[in-house]
């Protein structure tokens, strides 16, 4: 089922062949016999010991809380930040994941607000990554056998990853004082407060965080920049295959939800403070379980619950307006940044709806209804939805035959998040005062998460593929071994390699590019005149400009912005 998927993988991937191939958890055995204690300044935490892929020992402490058990009446309220902590910490363990649809035997709590924090020397000052797990904000988590540490801990880094409320118990938002929105946002703001305060303690610098997060994780990263709740608590940042601004505007609340929530529940609906007293009173559990009926088509939308602009009701705002008109206002913290999409997306989504005869049938009968809600489209949406069948299917209907999988695939890829990292990487290369990088992720492994139906192969570059390389997926994926001669085992360390240059030098280029083993010479920033991306993938690497243009002229056209003028 695609929900439960979800949780293990990333954002929805059932309805096609995902790789399940479940292997022992790489290096989570004991090097020594004292497990590891850090004394910090919010309390003392007793870890474990892990391995990295060179072999390498990991410091790990595991299911740390950050903040309070949002539970009883903390349920919907902004996050409590833990800031002192009686007894010694067990963080020898991952904790649970936040509510969402439960797998049977897979630890799910509504007391879910932890951290993993991963470290090879708790002596030194070394940069810091804090990594925000994709899910579309309603499912997967910062669990160490999704996001394990061993590919990253070759390098001297910090790994923090870590968990934030989920769907309604995260981003319920009614309009009013009730559920003004955006706590599963806030949970990251705690996050990063706590990694201020504490991180010196596991030998992590401060002052040398960067902030790096995958689809929805993406979407995060970017608010964190114009977010007046999260100014300082970061220094570079990294968005993957996900952005905030595209042709969806952030909406003011999303009652509807609320309202189709509780109606799942068989709560009242005739005001705020009704729904919300009402879901006090139903476990995490069927919450949780009741989102697989919250979409419209399918799975659809895929960017269901969303972040909020808040109105003021005497909270603490996250997001403020806006997106674009922040960053054209120059409410930006501007820093170094990285900003990326594979190369193939939401290709698979096409096999969705072909290998499915109901959703087939009402896509085909009844395109001008369906194209919006897979498509997120807004303002005349005949218009666009006929617009894009022809520029990608030839103005025909699809069927089940190569021409609709290409171009069905593709139109899947661009409106969830082809675009929309287009039109951010314009945006912050018109605004921003420091460098913005590109690149596409191109490669193809022995590992995806689609694989071809008949062959069992990997046939594009996912959503999602290039965290394979980047984190030890041990609960989906075999490890990738150390090989000089395995294309798996170079991308891992081409990946973790300009990760660790950007943390330390804010720039993803070799300080020396002639020494051996560097997979590229020189990956400049884009500029106003030049769309520079760097394509990374099975051949040579070598700098390109203006990705997927013709694709994304025709979203231009229908949805124009002028980036310099925002307007």
């Amino acid at each position: 089922m695609l929900l439960r998927t979800l949780l293990v993988i990333a954002v929805v991937c059932a309805g096609v062949e995902c790789r399940k191939d479940r292997k022992k958890h790489h290096g989570d055995h004991n090097p020594q016999t004292t497990s590891p204690l850090v004394r910090a300044e919010s309390g003392t935490f007793r870890g474990s010991w892990m391995e990295s892929r060179r072999g390498h020992k990991i410091q790990a402490y595991r299911g740390i809380r950050y903040a309070r058990a949002p539970v009883g009446e903390l349920r919907f309220q902004a996050p409590v930040l833990m800031t002192s902590y009686g007894a010694e910490v067990d963080a020898t363990k991952d904790g649970p994941a936040c509510p969402q649809p439960s797998i049977d035997g897979y630890p799910v709590d509504e007391d879910c607000l932890r951290l993993n924090v991963y470290t090879r020397d708790n002596k030194k000052r070394l940069p810091v990554v804090v990594f925000i797990h994709p899910g579309g904000f309603y499912s997967v988590s910062g669990r160490s056998d999704i996001f394990g540490p061993q590919h990253l801990l070759d390098k001297e880094v910090v790994l923090v990853t870590i968990n934030y409320r989920l769907g309604t118990l995260g981003f319920m938002s009614t309009g009013d004082k009730y559920a003004p929105g955006n706590n599963g946002l806030k949970d990251q703001v705690a996050a990063l407060k706590w990694v201020q305060r504490n991180i010196a303690a596991f030998g992590g610098d401060p002052n040398l965080v960067t902030l790096a997060g995958y689809s929805a994780g993406s979407f995060s990263v970017m608010l964190h920049m114009i977010s007046p709740m999260s100014k300082g608590l970061f220094h570079r940042a990294i968005s993957s295959s996900g952005s905030p601004i595209s042709q969806i505007p952030i909406p003011k609340h999303q009652r509807h939800l609320a309202v189709r929530q509780a109606k799942l529940l068989n709560c009242p609906t005739d005001s705020s403070k009704a729904i919300i007293d009402c879901l006090k009173t139903k476990s995490a559990k069927e919450i949780g379980d009741s989102l697989d009926n919250m979409f419209e088509f399918g799975y659809d939308p895929v960017l269901m619950w969303m972040p909020i602009e808040e109105e003021d009701f005497g909270q603490e705002r996250f997001l403020i307006r806006q997106p674009s008109e922040s960053v054209c206002n120059g409410e930006l913290h501007s820093v170094p940044y990285i900003i990326s999409q594979t190369k193939d997306e939401f290709f698979w989504k096409a096999y969705n709806v072909l290998q499915n005869e109901t959703l087939f049938t009402q896509m085909h009968d009844d395109w001008d209804r369906v194209a919006p809600i897979a498509f997120s489209l807004t303002g005349d949406t005949k218009t666009k939805s006929n617009r894009l069948k022809q520029a990608y299917l030839g103005g025909k209907n699809i069927a089940n035959d190569s021409a609709t999988i290409d171009g069905l695939g593709k139109v899947y890829s661009d409106a969830i998040i082809g675009f929309g990292v287009h039109r951010l990487a314009n945006l912050m290369v018109a605004h921003s005062t420091q460098p913005v990088w590109s690149y596409e992720f191109t490669y193809i492994g022995n590992s995806s998460h689609f694989v071809d139906p008949v062959t069992e192969k990997p046939v594009g570059a996912a959503h999602h593929d290039d965290l394979i390389y980047l984190f030890n997926v041990s609960l989906s994926f075999p490890s990738i071994p150390v090989s000089n001669y395995s294309g798996d085992s170079n991308m891992v360390d081409l990946m973790t390699g300009f990760w660790h240059n950007f943390m330390v030098h804010g720039n993803p280029n070799p300080l020396n590019p002639a020494l051996p083993g560097e997979f590229f010479k020189v990956w400049p920033p884009m500029t106003k005149e030049h769309s520079y991306y760097l394509p990374i993938g099975n051949k040579s690497r070598q700098v390109q400009e203006n990705l997927f243009a013709e694709r994304y002229r025709v979203w231009e056209e229908l949805y124009p912005m002028d980036y310099a003028k925002c307007r």
